[in-house]
């Protein structure tokens, strides 16, 4: 996943946590250091290789808790009962949660997880689990104006709303988080701007209205910090850009004059410009763990957030084993919308990330702004290739050079590694790196600290014509699969290959676009066939916003250039996107459940380009499960018409259709139901989502589903649906029109699906279809579902 997400340059993947627990030396003040040090020397001297960190559900109204006076102090007492009577049982404990979920994370072997779960009102146990990361122009790209009656003006620029990002922090004084022009602070805000390693009360303003930092879980768990890397703050201070990039996007201020070395020049804005951002770091140096991740959203919810933001995750996992899952059904449950990244894993089928129906899951799309950089061979003919290096500024940049692409023996030449260059072969010359295995920005190092003078970045079958771009240390250019086939035959049949790039700045509007970008995580839905997931897709590549002063563009740390600005890919740049416009909803409709805000992106987005053209997946039209709902469309989705609601215990209900245990559900969702009685009186259920996904499994021929739409448009309005079968399979709605007579009046209707398919082939197959409700009076409310249909 950190190979398109983790910093604008994709540096390589992180070390992953080892079994035993090392110390970690950070740049910090002294009385920290000293502090950290001490609780490490402890930790390791006295566990060794036996303890991990483990979060400990609790019953929420456990019988055990009314002897003790606070709920700390009753987590406490479990540790009391299982560890030995000379042992202080407080330095084990790393969180006590209370919102989220009821319990704690704390350091425990394998022989105590044992001993506490036979305790009284211990409900489940969890190994903590290592999770990772997942503008200027695509606010325009969206349709986003201040001077038309849209999505910003209808909700005041999100005026009043509170975002909570969790990521790696924030760096306070870059111009997106000033706060000049901003209303004061909300009232109903409970949170704290917490001071750190370089970070102030003084960092927070009326923008940013909290920070806080995350680090217990990480500390126990982690391997050093190699020497090549950035020095971590220890404070809600952001050491790598990527919450910076993302805190930005979601709800940055504008900020004129804006661009990455003079490449994408334009006013950078936030898609919620005039909402309030609070920030919880709860993501270091290699990834992000779920117990300060619980922690971080525990405090959010007791803190008052409207929407919580995660650019980050992992595979997918059953609901019952995902804290993200089970912390973000409380946040909803609090009415908060929880928007959350598919990952970065495409295009894998059923690589889709953070699954659970009440977390809106965001893949990635293209923009049609592109920074070209050709490559014209010796032969004349031409590499189409991009790049943000601001070529015309450097006398060398554009001059024809000697190509050379060194491969052979085991030293990773091919990728350009660091030390894997000879100089003798490479110096002064353009050198020919193959994508992949380390990052994208440190090949161009490599290549320079052997005396390169340019690079072309040939993208191998696995990447094919992605074009995520940087703001290379050296003169250079990424070409996609087909033209890296052209350029290497064009060398292997020249006895003296040359080549020169041309920069050609910033192009817009010339490429089809929306377009699904190649690395978002693909469905279908791995663990629940009646979702469908990603929910909808949104810029995610090439995304320019907010940067740290401590960084270079690349983010490598040799890498001397500053800028306010930089660009990433990734879905984790997608999610920002969709938090922000949740965010304009939220401001408009602040009596909207995160349900119907949910509903309200997914029934208005788009199945088409800006051409009006099907949105392309590589060479072929994007499928469902590559798309979801369609691309964001904030205007339309500020003004939905009818929106499909949904409520907290209907997802309990929905919990007990797929045959989850009384054991799970109580762990996800807080809350003891007898499945059978609740199917009883719910015969026949299904959960009101905003898409439709039906799996015929062997023997089924149809099947009935009930939808229930609420009308928040205008009093008297009329709607008759329009229907698009899936090839092989008939689609009966009954009604055919449904008729509101008055605002946030609820109606109800079926679908009958049907197969017309022999299902003899073991093979799974799929097929896809929409269902629209078109309002008879008014073209501009158009509630569309995508129906995906699958034979197993």
């Amino acid at each position: 996943m950190f190979e398109l997400s983790s910093s604008p340059s994709n540096t390589p993947p992180l070390p992953s946590s080892p079994s035993n627990h090392l110390c970690l030396y950070f740049s910090m003040e002294p009385k920290l250091h000293l502090f950290f040090s001490a609780l490490c020397f402890y930790l390791v001297s006295a566990y060794g290789n036996t303890l991990r960190t483990y979060i400990v559900q609790l019953h929420p109204h456990g019988v055990t808790s009314s002897s003790f006076p606070t709920k700390f102090l009753w987590h406490l007492s479990f540790l009391d009962q299982t560890l030995s009577s000379e042992e202080d049982s407080s330095s084990r404990l790393l969180y006590s949660y209370g919102s989220a979920m009821e319990g704690f994370a704390a350091l425990l072997t394998e022989t105590e997880i044992e001993l506490l779960r036979g305790l009284p009102d211990v409900v489940a146990v969890r190994p903590d689990q290592l999770l990772q990361l997942q503008t200027t122009y695509s606010y325009k790209f969206l349709g986003l104006s201040s001077t038309t009656d849209g999505a910003w003006v209808k909700s005041g620029f999100g005026r009043g709303t509170i975002i909570g990002v969790l990521d790696t922090g924030v760096w306070p004084e870059s111009p997106s988080f000033a706060d000049q022009g901003m209303p004061p602070v909300p009232k109903r805000w409970r949170g704290m701007c917490q001071e750190g390693q370089n970070f102030k009360a003084t960092s927070c303003n009326r923008k940013l209205i909290g920070a806080r930092f995350f680090i217990k879980g990480h500390h126990v768990s982690s391997v050093p910090p190699s020497e090549n890397m950035v020095d971590e703050y220890i404070s809600p201070r952001d050491s790598s850009g990527h919450g910076t990039h993302t805190s930005s996007t979601a709800g940055g201020v504008s900020v004129p004059m804006a661009s990455v070395l003079g490449n994408g020049a334009g006013v950078a804005r936030g898609m919620a410009p005039g909402a309030h951002i609070a920030v919880y770091k709860v993501c270091w140096f290699n990834g992000c763990y779920s117990s300060d991740i619980l922690a971080a959203i525990d405090v959010a919810i007791v803190d008052r957030v409207d929407v919580l933001s995660l650019s980050l995750g992992g595979f997918p996992l059953p609901l019952f084993d995902d804290s993200i899952a089970i912390g973000s059904f409380r946040a909803v449950e609090h009415g908060i919308s929880v928007i959350c990244a598919a990952g970065n894993n495409g295009p894998i089928q059923s690589s889709v990330a953070n699954i659970a129906p009440w977390i809106a899951t965001i893949g990635a799309s293209t923009l049609d702004r592109k920074f070209p950089a050709i490559v014209r061979m010796g032969n004349g003919e031409y590499v189409y290739g991009e790049s943000l290096l601001p070529g015309k500024s450097l006398p060398i940049a554009e001059k024809e050079l000697e190509l050379v692409y060194v491969t052979g023996g085991n030293s990773g030449s091919e990728f350009c590694f660091r030390g894997s260059l000879p100089k003798e072969k490479v110096k002064g010359k353009m050198v020919v790196c193959d994508r992949g295995v380390n990052g994208r920005a440190e090949k161009g190092v490599a290549v320079k600290e052997a005396g390169g003078a340019a690079m072309i970045l040939a993208n191998t079958e696995i990447n094919l014509e992605e074009d995520s771009v940087d703001a290379h240390v050296l003169p250079a250019t990424e070409i996609g699969y087909a033209e890296a086939v052209r350029l290497k035959t064009y060398m292997d049949t020249s006895s003296h290959p040359r080549a020169r790039i041309v920069f050609g700045g910033t192009v817009i509007g010339t490429s089809r676009a929306p377009e699904v970008a190649q690395f978002s995580a693909r469905g279908p839905n791995l663990y629940d066939s009646t979702i469908l997931k990603p929910d909808v897709i949104a810029p995610g590549v090439n995304i320019i916003a907010a940067w740290p002063q401590n960084l270079g563009p690349t983010g490598l740390p040799e890498d001397t250039r500053r800028v306010n600005f930089t660009v990433m890919s990734g879905t984790s740049m997608a999610c920002p996107h969709v938090s922000g416009i949740a965010a304009l909803i939220h401001s408009a409709h602040p009596g909207w459940t995160p349900a119907a805000i949910k509903s309200a992106i997914m029934t208005s987005a788009d199945a088409s380009d800006h051409r009006g053209k099907p949105i392309m997946d590589g060479s072929k039209p994007a499928a469902v499960f590559a798309i979801g709902a369609g691309h964001v469309n904030p205007n339309r989705a500020i003004d939905p018409g009818l929106i499909y609601d949904i409520k907290p215990d209907e997802y309990v209900i929905h919990l007990c259709t797929l045959g989850y245990t009384r054991s799970e559900i109580f762990t996800i969702t807080h809350r003891n139901v007898s499945c059978s009685e609740k199917l009883k009186m719910n015969r026949g259920f299904s959960l009101n989502y905003p898409s439709i996904s039906v799996a015929f499994k062997h023997g089924v021929k149809s099947k009935m589903i009930t939808r229930r739409l609420t009308n928040v448009g205008n009093p008297n309005s009329v709607y008759s649906v329009q229907v698009k079968p899936p090839e092989g399979v008939k689609v009966r709605v009954k009604p055919r029109r449904l008729i509101f007579k008055h605002i946030n009046q609820s109606l109800s209707y079926r679908i009958w699906v049907i197969s017309r398919k022999k299902t003899q082939t073991k093979k799974i197959s799929y097929a896809e279809g929409q269902l629209t409700w078109m309002n008879a009076h008014n073209s501009f409310h158009r509630v569309r579902s995508p129906i995906s249909v699958t034979w197993k």
